[in-house]
C-alpha cells in the first residue's frame, strides 16, 4: 500500500468516516439539558463520557508529540470525577477541545515529513501508526456507547434514523 493510501484511510479511520456514525453524528443536538443526566446502573452520564472521549484523545496526542509528556494516572486521570457536573460552557469546551486535537493528530498523519512507522523517541516500540489506531479505537469503542446511552436516555432528535 502507498504511504498516501494510508494517510488517507488513517484519516478516515479518525473522522469515523469509516464507523457507523462521526463523532459530530452522535453528539449532534444532545439536549443540553440533559448532560449530566446520570445512565442507570451506571456512574456515566453524557458529559462524563464525552469528556473521557477527550481526555483519552488529548493524552495519546500529548504521548505522540512531547517526550517528557507524563499521563495522567490510571483510571482516574481520565475521567471527570465520579458525580462531576458540568455547565453549558464545560460541555462545549469539552466538544472543542476533542475538536482541536481530533485536527492535531490528523495533522500529523497528513504531514508526509512524518514517519508513521518509526519509533517514536521516547517510545521505541510506539509508532505514530499505533497510535492512531489506538486513538481511533478508543473513540470508536465509546462513541457506540454514547449512542447507546442516547437510545437508552431517549435523546436523540426526533428526525434521528
Amino acid at each position: 500500500m502507498e504511504d498516501t493510501e494510508l494517510r488517507t484511510q488513517l484519516l478516515a479511520l479518525l473522522s469515523g468516516e469509516m464507523s457507523r456514525s462521526s463523532f459530530d453524528e452522535v453528539l449532534e443536538e444532545f439536549p443540553l439539558d440533559r448532560i449530566n443526566e446520570p445512565v442507570p446502573h451506571s456512574e456515566y452520564t453524557p458529559w462524563r463520557l464525552l469528556d473521557h472521549i477527550r481526555i483519552g484523545q488529548r493524552d495519546i496526542l500529548e504521548y505522540v508529540r512531547d517526550a517528557n509528556y507524563v499521563s495522567p494516572p490510571w483510571p482516574q486521570g481520565y475521567w471527570p470525577p465520579a458525580g462531576g457536573q458540568a455547565d453549558i460552557d464545560q460541555w462545549q469546551k469539552s466538544l472543542d477541545g476533542f475538536r482541536v486535537d481530533l485536527a492535531a493528530l490528523e495533522a500529523l498523519v497528513r504531514d508526509p515529513s512524518v514517519d508513521l512507522f518509526a519509533p517514536l523517541p521516547h517510545a521505541p516500540t510506539a509508532t505514530l501508526l499505533r497510535e492512531i489506531i489506538l486513538t481511533a479505537g478508543h473513540t470508536a469503542f465509546h462513541l457506540g456507547e454514547f449512542a447507546a446511552i442516547r437510545e437508552m436516555l431517549q435523546s436523540w432528535p426526533p428526525d434521528h434514523e
